[in-house]
């Protein structure tokens, strides 16, 4: 899914200063931190997440955060340092009869 450079700086400047809300660790993209970045993202459309040092030892974070976009169907907003911003618009629930 395409964003334009608008929605993606909006994005942006409404989560700058929020703590991230997901840690990922030694272990890179294991199961459970996609299934908390997937119920994250159902919830709020936006999740930030940082990449702890011991993870950095064989991928660089632009690679780690593109595979967590890629596993969680999202669209990778932005990289800073080890910070990345994943956003994934809501589903439109179909309203029964």
């Amino acid at each position: 899914m395409m964003i334009s450079s608008k929605a993606k700086h909006r994005i942006k400047q409404g989560i700058r200063a929020e703590n991230p809300t997901v840690w990922v660790g030694k272990e890179g993209s294991t199961a459970q931190i996609i299934n908390e970045i997937s119920r994250q993202l159902e919830q709020r459309e936006i999740v930030k997440a940082k990449i702890l040092q011991t993870a950095l030892k064989n991928e660089e974070a632009r690679d780690i955060a593109a595979k967590m976009a890629n596993q969680t169907g999202a669209t990778l907003i932005d990289v800073r340092g080890h910070t990345f911003v994943l956003y994934k618009p809501k589903k439109k629930s179909k309203t029964a009869k």
